[in-house]
Protein backbone atom coordinates (compact mmCIF):
# COMPACT_ATOMS: atom_id res chain seq x y z
CA UNK A 1 0.00 0.00 0.00
CA UNK A 2 1.62 2.94 -1.22
CA UNK A 3 1.52 6.42 0.98
CA UNK A 4 -0.62 9.35 -0.81
CA UNK A 5 1.95 12.48 -0.54
CA UNK A 6 -0.60 14.70 -2.38
CA UNK A 7 -2.20 15.37 0.96
CA UNK A 8 -1.85 18.15 3.17
CA UNK A 9 -1.42 14.79 5.56
CA UNK A 10 0.23 11.96 4.62
CA UNK A 11 -1.59 8.85 4.68
CA UNK A 12 -3.14 5.73 3.67
CA UNK A 13 -5.92 5.42 5.20
CA UNK A 14 -8.42 7.29 2.65
CA UNK A 15 -8.60 10.33 4.49
CA UNK A 16 -9.71 12.44 1.18
CA UNK A 17 -12.69 10.60 1.44
CA UNK A 18 -13.42 11.38 4.81
CA UNK A 19 -13.53 15.30 4.61
CA UNK A 20 -14.75 15.52 8.22
CA UNK A 21 -11.90 13.66 9.81
CA UNK A 22 -9.94 15.59 7.62
CA UNK A 23 -10.55 18.82 8.51
CA UNK A 24 -10.61 17.89 12.26
CA UNK A 25 -7.01 16.36 11.81
CA UNK A 26 -6.00 19.30 10.06
CA UNK A 27 -6.90 21.87 12.96
CA UNK A 28 -4.94 20.06 15.13
CA UNK A 29 -1.83 19.70 12.77
CA UNK A 30 -1.11 23.67 13.42
CA UNK A 31 -0.89 22.96 16.95
CA UNK A 32 1.61 19.96 16.62
CA UNK A 33 3.33 21.60 14.77
CA UNK A 34 3.71 24.71 17.41
CA UNK A 35 4.84 21.87 19.86
CA UNK A 36 7.73 20.85 18.05
CA UNK A 37 8.67 24.27 17.38
CA UNK A 38 8.63 24.57 21.17
CA UNK A 39 9.43 21.54 22.65
CA UNK A 40 11.12 19.48 19.72
CA UNK A 41 15.00 19.47 19.08
CA UNK A 42 16.25 23.03 20.05
CA UNK A 43 18.28 24.98 17.18
CA UNK A 44 17.86 22.63 14.64
CA UNK A 45 14.95 23.75 12.28
CA UNK A 46 17.24 25.20 9.77
CA UNK A 47 19.44 21.95 9.71
CA UNK A 48 19.03 19.22 6.79
CA UNK A 49 19.02 16.35 7.99
CA UNK A 50 19.55 12.77 6.27
CA UNK A 51 16.14 11.18 6.96
CA UNK A 52 14.37 7.83 6.44
CA UNK A 53 10.64 8.82 5.19
CA UNK A 54 8.35 6.11 4.88
CA UNK A 55 6.53 6.11 1.56
CA UNK A 56 4.67 2.69 1.23
CA UNK A 57 3.90 0.13 4.33
CA UNK A 58 5.15 -2.72 2.27
CA UNK A 59 7.88 -4.93 3.82
CA UNK A 60 10.08 -3.94 1.18
CA UNK A 61 11.37 -0.83 -0.03
CA UNK A 62 8.92 0.91 1.88
CA UNK A 63 10.99 4.08 3.19
CA UNK A 64 13.06 6.96 0.76
CA UNK A 65 16.25 8.61 2.06
CA UNK A 66 17.08 12.28 1.58
CA UNK A 67 18.29 15.11 3.25
CA UNK A 68 14.78 16.92 4.84
CA UNK A 69 14.26 20.10 7.20
CA UNK A 70 12.85 18.90 10.35
CA UNK A 71 9.92 20.92 10.52
CA UNK A 72 8.84 19.78 6.99
CA UNK A 73 9.21 16.26 7.55
CA UNK A 74 5.75 14.85 6.50
CA UNK A 75 4.37 13.38 9.39
CA UNK A 76 1.61 10.78 8.39
CA UNK A 77 -0.69 8.52 9.29
CA UNK A 78 -0.09 4.73 7.90
CA UNK A 79 -1.60 1.31 8.97
CA UNK A 80 -0.42 -1.78 7.44
CA UNK A 81 -2.87 -3.34 5.07
CA UNK A 82 -6.14 -5.28 6.96
CA UNK A 83 -5.61 -8.79 6.86
CA UNK A 84 -8.37 -10.65 5.21
CA UNK A 85 -11.06 -12.43 7.71
CA UNK A 86 -8.68 -11.78 10.66
CA UNK A 87 -10.10 -13.32 13.73
CA UNK A 88 -9.55 -12.02 17.16
CA UNK A 89 -7.07 -14.10 18.96
CA UNK A 90 -7.59 -14.28 22.36
CA UNK A 91 -10.06 -13.62 25.22
CA UNK A 92 -13.40 -14.06 25.37
CA UNK A 93 -14.19 -13.17 21.97
CA UNK A 94 -11.47 -14.91 20.45
CA UNK A 95 -12.48 -16.44 16.84
CA UNK A 96 -14.80 -13.48 16.50
CA UNK A 97 -13.94 -11.62 13.69
CA UNK A 98 -11.84 -8.50 14.73
CA UNK A 99 -13.71 -4.85 14.74
CA UNK A 100 -13.21 -2.16 12.77
CA UNK A 101 -15.51 0.28 15.14
CA UNK A 102 -15.07 0.59 18.58
CA UNK A 103 -17.34 -1.79 20.42
CA UNK A 104 -19.53 0.44 22.54
CA UNK A 105 -18.96 -1.66 25.71
CA UNK A 106 -15.21 -1.10 25.73
CA UNK A 107 -15.22 2.45 24.36
CA UNK A 108 -13.29 3.81 27.75
CA UNK A 109 -11.11 0.94 28.41
CA UNK A 110 -9.86 0.98 24.50
CA UNK A 111 -9.34 4.67 24.91
CA UNK A 112 -7.36 4.68 27.53
CA UNK A 113 -5.21 2.25 26.46
CA UNK A 114 -4.59 4.51 23.12
CA UNK A 115 -3.70 7.89 25.40
CA UNK A 116 -1.05 5.96 27.06
CA UNK A 117 1.03 5.05 24.23
CA UNK A 118 0.31 8.25 22.61
CA UNK A 119 1.19 9.62 25.54
CA UNK A 120 4.63 8.35 25.56
CA UNK A 121 5.66 9.29 21.96
CA UNK A 122 6.12 13.37 22.08
CA UNK A 123 7.14 12.51 25.97
CA UNK A 124 10.69 11.07 24.39
CA UNK A 125 11.11 13.97 22.07
CA UNK A 126 10.88 16.90 25.09
CA UNK A 127 13.08 14.27 27.27
CA UNK A 128 15.62 14.32 24.29
CA UNK A 129 15.10 17.86 23.13
CA UNK A 130 18.47 19.18 24.17
CA UNK A 131 21.12 16.50 23.02
CA UNK A 132 21.26 17.75 19.38
CA UNK A 133 23.81 20.47 21.10
CA UNK A 134 26.20 17.65 22.90
CA UNK A 135 26.37 15.27 19.59
CA UNK A 136 29.21 12.92 19.26
CA UNK A 137 29.01 12.50 15.63
CA UNK A 138 26.95 13.71 13.09
CA UNK A 139 26.11 10.16 12.22
CA UNK A 140 24.59 9.92 16.03
CA UNK A 141 23.12 13.36 15.60
CA UNK A 142 21.02 12.43 12.46
CA UNK A 143 20.36 8.92 14.35
CA UNK A 144 19.21 11.22 17.28
CA UNK A 145 16.69 13.41 14.78
CA UNK A 146 15.38 10.35 13.07
CA UNK A 147 14.29 8.71 16.22
CA UNK A 148 12.41 11.83 17.24
CA UNK A 149 10.58 12.24 13.77
CA UNK A 150 9.34 8.86 14.14
CA UNK A 151 8.08 9.34 17.33
CA UNK A 152 6.14 12.48 15.92
CA UNK A 153 4.40 9.78 13.56
CA UNK A 154 3.84 7.93 16.02
CA UNK A 155 1.96 10.27 17.60
CA UNK A 156 0.11 11.30 14.60
CA UNK A 157 -0.96 7.46 14.39
CA UNK A 158 -2.42 7.50 17.98
CA UNK A 159 -4.32 10.73 17.31
CA UNK A 160 -5.60 9.65 14.32
CA UNK A 161 -6.91 6.70 16.02
CA UNK A 162 -8.78 8.98 18.47
CA UNK A 163 -10.17 11.46 16.01
CA UNK A 164 -11.47 9.23 13.75
CA UNK A 165 -13.06 6.39 16.60
CA UNK A 166 -14.06 8.61 19.74
CA UNK A 167 -15.35 11.84 18.57
CA UNK A 168 -15.00 14.77 21.04
CA UNK A 169 -13.37 12.79 23.64
CA UNK A 170 -10.61 11.31 20.72
CA UNK A 171 -10.49 15.20 19.99
CA UNK A 172 -9.99 16.60 23.40
CA UNK A 173 -7.71 13.59 24.14
CA UNK A 174 -5.61 14.77 21.42
CA UNK A 175 -5.28 18.01 22.16
CA UNK A 176 -4.52 17.49 25.89
CA UNK A 177 -1.42 14.76 24.28
CA UNK A 178 0.05 18.51 23.70
CA UNK A 179 -0.72 20.08 26.82
CA UNK A 180 1.11 17.83 28.94
CA UNK A 181 5.05 17.99 28.84
CA UNK A 182 7.80 15.88 30.79
CA UNK A 183 8.59 16.76 33.98
CA UNK A 184 5.87 19.51 34.03
CA UNK A 185 5.21 19.87 37.42
CA UNK A 186 2.05 20.88 36.76
CA UNK A 187 0.85 18.75 33.44
CA UNK A 188 3.71 15.75 33.50
CA UNK A 189 3.54 12.67 31.15
CA UNK A 190 0.77 10.01 32.49
CA UNK A 191 4.25 7.07 32.81
CA UNK A 192 6.84 8.21 35.23
CA UNK A 193 9.97 7.05 33.08
CA UNK A 194 8.96 9.30 30.41
CA UNK A 195 9.12 12.86 33.11
CA UNK A 196 12.87 11.62 33.44
CA UNK A 197 15.26 14.34 31.10
CA UNK A 198 17.45 12.97 28.88
CA UNK A 199 20.80 15.25 29.27
CA UNK A 200 23.23 12.92 27.83
CA UNK A 201 24.30 10.83 25.37
CA UNK A 202 24.66 7.49 27.47
CA UNK A 203 20.80 8.25 28.73
CA UNK A 204 19.74 8.46 25.46
CA UNK A 205 21.51 5.14 24.55
CA UNK A 206 19.71 3.11 27.49
CA UNK A 207 16.54 5.20 26.76
CA UNK A 208 16.93 3.50 23.16
CA UNK A 209 17.89 0.34 24.28
CA UNK A 210 15.68 -0.04 27.45
CA UNK A 211 12.55 2.51 27.28
CA UNK A 212 11.89 1.81 23.47
CA UNK A 213 12.33 -2.32 23.64
CA UNK A 214 9.53 -1.28 26.51
CA UNK A 215 7.82 0.23 23.45
CA UNK A 216 7.70 -2.61 21.36
CA UNK A 217 6.91 -5.08 23.79
CA UNK A 218 3.64 -2.86 24.47
CA UNK A 219 3.03 -2.13 21.04
CA UNK A 220 3.36 -5.98 20.01
CA UNK A 221 0.90 -6.67 23.03
CA UNK A 222 -1.42 -3.57 21.44
CA UNK A 223 -0.92 -5.08 17.57
CA UNK A 224 -2.69 -8.60 18.90
CA UNK A 225 -6.04 -6.10 19.30
CA UNK A 226 -9.12 -6.77 17.99
CA UNK A 227 -9.63 -3.65 17.19
CA UNK A 228 -8.02 -4.14 13.77
CA UNK A 229 -7.38 -0.07 13.44
CA UNK A 230 -5.25 -0.29 15.95
CA UNK A 231 -3.70 -3.59 15.64
CA UNK A 232 -2.84 -2.43 11.81
CA UNK A 233 -1.35 0.97 12.70
CA UNK A 234 0.48 -0.83 15.85
CA UNK A 235 2.07 -3.35 13.12
CA UNK A 236 3.75 -0.74 11.59
CA UNK A 237 5.24 1.15 14.23
CA UNK A 238 6.50 -1.77 15.16
CA UNK A 239 8.32 -1.52 11.88
CA UNK A 240 10.03 2.09 12.82
CA UNK A 241 10.17 1.15 16.18
CA UNK A 242 13.15 -1.34 15.03
CA UNK A 243 15.26 1.44 14.35
CA UNK A 244 15.08 3.32 17.62
CA UNK A 245 16.32 -0.14 19.48
CA UNK A 246 19.19 -1.02 16.95
CA UNK A 247 20.49 2.79 17.76
CA UNK A 248 19.99 2.11 21.40
CA UNK A 249 22.04 -1.33 21.45
CA UNK A 250 24.67 -0.37 19.26
CA UNK A 251 25.17 3.18 20.63
CA UNK A 252 25.65 1.50 24.30
CA UNK A 253 28.04 -1.56 22.19
CA UNK A 254 30.03 1.00 21.13
CA UNK A 255 30.55 2.64 24.07
CA UNK A 256 31.47 -0.73 25.96
CA UNK A 257 34.00 -1.17 23.11
CA UNK A 258 36.05 2.02 23.56
CA UNK A 259 35.91 2.00 27.38
CA UNK A 260 37.61 -1.44 26.67
CA UNK A 261 39.91 -0.07 24.11
CA UNK A 262 41.14 2.69 26.97
CA UNK A 263 41.32 -0.14 29.41
CA UNK A 264 43.74 -2.05 27.35
CA UNK A 265 45.94 0.80 26.16
CA UNK A 266 45.98 2.63 30.02
CA UNK A 267 46.09 -1.32 31.73
CA UNK A 268 43.38 0.08 33.85
CA UNK A 269 39.58 -0.07 34.60
CA UNK A 270 39.81 3.74 36.05
CA UNK A 271 39.30 5.49 32.11
CA UNK A 272 37.48 8.39 32.97
CA UNK A 273 41.07 10.32 33.26
CA UNK A 274 41.54 9.45 30.07
CA UNK A 275 37.96 10.06 28.31
CA UNK A 276 36.46 7.11 28.71
CA UNK A 277 33.20 5.88 30.76
CA UNK A 278 34.09 3.14 33.06
CA UNK A 279 32.01 0.13 32.92
CA UNK A 280 31.10 0.56 36.64
CA UNK A 281 29.26 3.54 35.29
CA UNK A 282 28.18 2.11 32.70
CA UNK A 283 26.61 -0.46 34.78
CA UNK A 284 24.88 2.48 37.13
CA UNK A 285 23.11 3.29 33.88
CA UNK A 286 21.65 0.06 33.21
CA UNK A 287 20.82 -0.48 36.70
CA UNK A 288 18.84 2.67 36.77
CA UNK A 289 17.21 2.64 33.13
CA UNK A 290 16.25 -1.42 33.52
CA UNK A 291 14.30 -0.89 37.01
CA UNK A 292 12.63 1.88 35.51
CA UNK A 293 11.42 0.36 32.67
CA UNK A 294 10.10 -2.75 34.59
CA UNK A 295 7.52 -0.56 36.31
CA UNK A 296 6.08 0.39 33.06
CA UNK A 297 4.71 -2.89 33.05
CA UNK A 298 2.88 -2.06 35.70
CA UNK A 299 1.76 -4.54 39.09
CA UNK A 300 2.26 -8.13 38.58
CA UNK A 301 -0.96 -8.38 39.91
CA UNK A 302 -3.59 -6.36 37.56
CA UNK A 303 -7.13 -6.93 37.08
CA UNK A 304 -7.01 -3.98 34.48
CA UNK A 305 -4.55 -5.71 32.50
CA UNK A 306 -7.03 -9.28 32.82
CA UNK A 307 -9.83 -7.11 31.97
CA UNK A 308 -7.75 -5.80 28.69
CA UNK A 309 -7.28 -9.71 27.42
CA UNK A 310 -10.38 -10.84 28.23
CA UNK A 311 -11.95 -7.51 26.11
CA UNK A 312 -9.75 -8.57 23.08
CA UNK A 313 -7.92 -5.44 23.32
CA UNK A 314 -4.63 -5.81 24.27
CA UNK A 315 -3.09 -9.97 24.37
CA UNK A 316 0.65 -10.82 25.06
CA UNK A 317 3.56 -10.50 23.26
CA UNK A 318 3.56 -13.21 20.02
CA UNK A 319 0.52 -14.45 20.99
CA UNK A 320 -0.39 -16.40 17.98
CA UNK A 321 2.79 -18.08 19.34
CA UNK A 322 1.71 -18.93 22.85
CA UNK A 323 0.72 -22.84 23.17
CA UNK A 324 -2.55 -22.47 25.05
CA UNK A 325 -6.09 -21.61 24.89
CA UNK A 326 -5.62 -17.92 24.82
CA UNK A 327 -8.63 -17.71 26.81
CA UNK A 328 -7.08 -18.13 30.57
CA UNK A 329 -9.79 -19.01 32.50
CA UNK A 330 -8.45 -21.75 34.56
CA UNK A 331 -4.60 -21.48 33.98
CA UNK A 332 -2.28 -20.15 36.40
CA UNK A 333 1.44 -18.79 37.32
CA UNK A 334 3.18 -18.09 40.04
CA UNK A 335 3.88 -14.66 41.10
CA UNK A 336 6.52 -13.19 43.63
CA UNK A 337 5.23 -12.18 47.09
CA UNK A 338 7.09 -10.40 49.48
CA UNK A 339 6.79 -12.30 53.22
CA UNK A 340 8.41 -10.23 56.18
CA UNK A 341 12.31 -10.45 54.87
CA UNK A 342 12.34 -12.82 52.49
CA UNK A 343 10.58 -13.08 48.86
CA UNK A 344 8.37 -16.58 47.87
CA UNK A 345 6.02 -17.13 45.03
CA UNK A 346 2.78 -18.32 45.20
CA UNK A 347 0.29 -19.70 42.48
CA UNK A 348 -1.71 -16.79 40.92
CA UNK A 349 -4.30 -16.86 38.35
CA UNK A 350 -2.63 -16.25 35.15
CA UNK A 351 -4.98 -13.80 33.39
CA UNK A 352 -4.22 -11.33 36.40
CA UNK A 353 -0.48 -12.30 35.69
CA UNK A 354 -0.74 -10.85 32.46
CA UNK A 355 1.97 -8.11 33.31
CA UNK A 356 3.99 -9.83 34.47
CA UNK A 357 4.14 -12.40 31.63
CA UNK A 358 5.03 -9.33 29.40
CA UNK A 359 7.85 -8.36 31.97
CA UNK A 360 9.22 -11.76 31.77
CA UNK A 361 9.39 -11.25 28.08
CA UNK A 362 10.62 -8.38 28.02
CA UNK A 363 13.58 -9.15 30.57
CA UNK A 364 14.79 -12.14 28.27
CA UNK A 365 14.92 -9.66 25.09
CA UNK A 366 16.71 -6.84 27.32
CA UNK A 367 19.19 -10.15 28.46
CA UNK A 368 20.24 -11.06 24.87
CA UNK A 369 21.40 -7.79 24.19
CA UNK A 370 23.25 -7.87 27.54
CA UNK A 371 25.28 -10.70 26.58
CA UNK A 372 26.50 -9.29 23.31
CA UNK A 373 27.72 -6.24 25.20
CA UNK A 374 29.79 -9.03 27.68
CA UNK A 375 30.74 -11.14 24.33
CA UNK A 376 32.64 -7.94 23.52
CA UNK A 377 33.89 -7.17 26.55
CA UNK A 378 35.27 -11.02 26.77
CA UNK A 379 36.75 -10.63 23.21
CA UNK A 380 39.51 -7.72 24.39
CA UNK A 381 40.42 -10.20 26.96
CA UNK A 382 38.82 -8.54 30.07
CA UNK A 383 37.29 -9.86 33.04
CA UNK A 384 34.20 -7.93 33.47
CA UNK A 385 30.46 -8.34 33.30
CA UNK A 386 27.36 -6.13 33.15
CA UNK A 387 24.19 -7.42 34.42
CA UNK A 388 20.48 -6.73 34.63
CA UNK A 389 19.50 -6.17 38.34
CA UNK A 390 17.13 -8.14 40.17
CA UNK A 391 13.78 -7.09 39.72
CA UNK A 392 13.49 -6.35 43.07
CA UNK A 393 15.94 -3.62 42.55
CA UNK A 394 14.84 0.19 42.23
CA UNK A 395 10.97 0.00 42.00
CA UNK A 396 8.60 2.09 42.72
CA UNK A 397 5.87 0.05 40.93
CA UNK A 398 4.17 -3.24 41.84
CA UNK A 399 5.14 -5.95 44.27
CA UNK A 400 8.37 -4.77 45.30
CA UNK A 401 7.76 -0.83 45.69
CA UNK A 402 8.24 -0.88 49.11
CA UNK A 403 11.58 -2.73 49.73
CA UNK A 404 14.95 -2.30 49.48
CA UNK A 405 17.09 -4.30 47.52
CA UNK A 406 20.74 -4.71 45.98
CA UNK A 407 20.93 -5.21 42.39
CA UNK A 408 22.01 -8.87 43.45
CA UNK A 409 18.39 -9.41 45.19
CA UNK A 410 19.78 -9.33 48.43
CA UNK A 411 16.71 -7.56 50.84
CA UNK A 412 18.13 -4.88 52.66
CA UNK A 413 16.78 -2.23 55.12
CA UNK A 414 16.31 1.90 54.47
CA UNK A 415 19.52 2.95 56.25
CA UNK A 416 21.77 0.89 53.81
CA UNK A 417 19.58 1.77 50.92
CA UNK A 418 20.33 5.64 52.15
CA UNK A 419 24.37 5.16 52.60
CA UNK A 420 24.91 2.83 49.55
CA UNK A 421 22.47 3.37 46.57
CA UNK A 422 25.06 5.11 44.80
CA UNK A 423 26.78 2.13 44.55
CA UNK A 424 24.24 1.02 42.19
CA UNK A 425 22.62 3.91 41.02
CA UNK A 426 24.20 7.12 38.77
CA UNK A 427 24.98 10.11 41.47
CA UNK A 428 25.08 13.10 41.10
CA UNK A 429 28.87 13.29 40.33
CA UNK A 430 28.50 10.84 37.84
CA UNK A 431 26.14 12.64 36.06
CA UNK A 432 28.52 15.72 36.21
CA UNK A 433 31.31 13.09 35.01
CA UNK A 434 29.31 11.82 31.94
CA UNK A 435 27.86 15.48 31.01
CA UNK A 436 31.74 16.59 30.98
CA UNK A 437 32.12 14.58 28.28
CA UNK A 438 29.55 16.23 26.23
CA UNK A 439 31.33 17.96 23.97
CA UNK A 440 29.97 17.86 20.64
CA UNK A 441 31.80 16.64 17.93
CA UNK A 442 30.29 17.68 13.78
CA UNK A 443 33.11 16.86 11.47
CA UNK A 444 31.97 14.50 9.18
CA UNK A 445 33.48 10.91 10.11
CA UNK A 446 35.11 12.49 13.49
CA UNK A 447 34.07 10.57 16.47
CA UNK A 448 33.79 11.97 20.66
CA UNK A 449 36.64 10.16 22.61
CA UNK A 450 34.17 8.11 24.63
CA UNK A 451 32.46 6.14 21.76
CA UNK A 452 33.92 3.85 19.04
CA UNK A 453 32.48 4.63 15.22
CA UNK A 454 29.90 2.63 14.22
CA UNK A 455 30.81 -0.25 11.66
CA UNK A 456 29.23 0.99 8.84
CA UNK A 457 26.90 4.42 7.87
CA UNK A 458 23.45 4.62 7.35
CA UNK A 459 21.52 2.94 4.28
CA UNK A 460 25.10 2.33 2.15
CA UNK A 461 26.68 5.94 2.96
CA UNK A 462 30.23 6.39 4.05
CA UNK A 463 30.73 7.13 8.03
CA UNK A 464 32.10 10.77 6.46
CA UNK A 465 28.96 11.52 4.74
CA UNK A 466 26.92 14.89 5.38
CA UNK A 467 24.37 13.09 7.67
CA UNK A 468 23.28 16.56 8.93
CA UNK A 469 23.51 20.23 6.87
CA UNK A 470 23.82 22.77 9.18
CA UNK A 471 22.67 26.46 8.01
Amino acid sequence: MNIDYNETIPNNVGLADDRRLLRALERWQPAYLQWWDDLGPVESSDHEVYLRTAISVDAKGWAHYGHVRMPEYRWGIFLTPPEENRQIAFGQHKDEPVWTDVPGEYRTELRRLIVTQGDTEPASVEQQRHLGATCPSLYDLRNLFQVNVEEGRHLWAMVYLLHAHFGRDGREEAEEMLERHAGDPDKPRILEAFNEQTEDWLSFFMFTYFQDRDGKFQLAALAESGFDPLSRTCRFMLTEEAHHMFVGETGVMRIVQRTCELMRQHDTEDVRPYGGIDLATIQKWINFHYSICLDLFGSERSTNAANYYSMGLKGRYQETKIDDDHVLADAHMMVPRVDGDHITSEESAALTAINLKLREDYAKDSQRGVNRFNKAIAEMDIDATLTLPDPMFNRNIGIFRDINATPEGRLIGDDEWQARRYEWLPSPDDYAFVRSLMVPVTEPGKMAGWIAPPKRGIHGRPLDYDYVLFH
